[in-house]
């Protein structure tokens, strides 16, 4: 498998309810539609819900493979053509506690997944835990949901300070949900990036903002995905752009990036 191809990009906020799942399934399946093998991290500890968005529910979870009962191939879940889950549960958080040894035989089962993926999206809890911080520091690329709840605004700045004095991060990707339109959402990004820019020394890409729609929070609500369900509606349509956007296929950088890589630092920062 030639991990080191595969783009590694996270779905994170600061506070929960902003929506992360819900993006991060959805731009799995646009990706899908358009040929790409994607896989799916569910980082969040002990919430893991990415599995039921595909309408299945997974019994296996990385958990499983750190106590050394299955190998993680076993674990890995087809959950739609071209996706591939890897339930988190409760296991995300013994990552941070694997012997050397575990660590490395981890490491070669990543490097023998049967398939070559073009994408691998980092579905995180919401915070600035450990666990968050360590998934985020590990990935090429981290997109931070925004809401126009205050709390939403203030709990992203946190995530991306924290991120920046203690990971060395200073790119962030932005991407505003639950908004009215285009306007609020990119006033919205204007006012994070405004402070941010006071405080840090940080770098913020505006990938774009999904409205709220009813065809979104119906097929939520029934664990379906709206680019399925309503692939023309507005909700569907700003997915697939920012997708689009994010997941361009330009080249990757050369210094983080990949599959491999992926795991390396985050066994190496835990």
């Amino acid at each position: 498998m030639s991990a080191g191809k595969t783009r590694t990009l996270s779905i994170t906020s600061g506070k929960g309810g902003v929506g992360k799942t819900t993006i991060a399934t959805n731009m799995a399946l646009h990706l899908a539609q358009k040929g790409k093998k994607v896989l799916i991290l569910d980082g969040d500890l002990g919430m893991g819900n990415a599995d039921i968005m595909f309408g299945i529910r997974t019994t296996r979870t990385i958990h499983d493979v750190l106590t050394g009962d299955l190998p993680l191939s076993s674990v890995l879940a087809e959950v739609a053509p071209g996706i591939w889950l890897i339930p988190g549960g409760s296991g995300i958080l013994e990552l941070q506690s694997l012997s050397d040894y575990q660590k490395r035989v981890l490491l070669d089962q990543v490097a023998t997944l049967p398939q070559n993926f073009d994408f691998m999206i980092v579905d995180t809890a919401p915070g600035i835990d450990d666990n968050v911080l360590y998934l985020n520091a590990a990935v090429h690329q981290i997109a931070v949901v925004l809401t126009p709840d205050p709390a939403s605004m203030a709990d992203s700045y946190a995530l991306i300070k924290v991120l920046n004095k203690y990971h060395k991060e200073e790119r962030f990707s932005i991407i505003c949900n639950q908004v009215r339109d285009e306007t609020e959402g990119l006033s919205l990004f204007r006012k994070l990036s405004d402070v941010a820019s006071r405080f840090l020394y940080v770098s913020l890409d505006y990938q774009g903002s999904i409205p709220q729609d009813p065809n979104l929070s119906r097929a939520t609500k029934s664990q379906q995905l709206v680019v399925s369900t309503s692939p023309h509606s507005v909700s569907s349509l700003s997915i697939q752009q920012i997708t689009q956007k994010m997941c361009g296929f330009r080249g990757l950088d050369a210094a983080k990036g990949g599959m491999q890589f992926f795991w390396e630092q985050l066994f190496r920062v835990a």
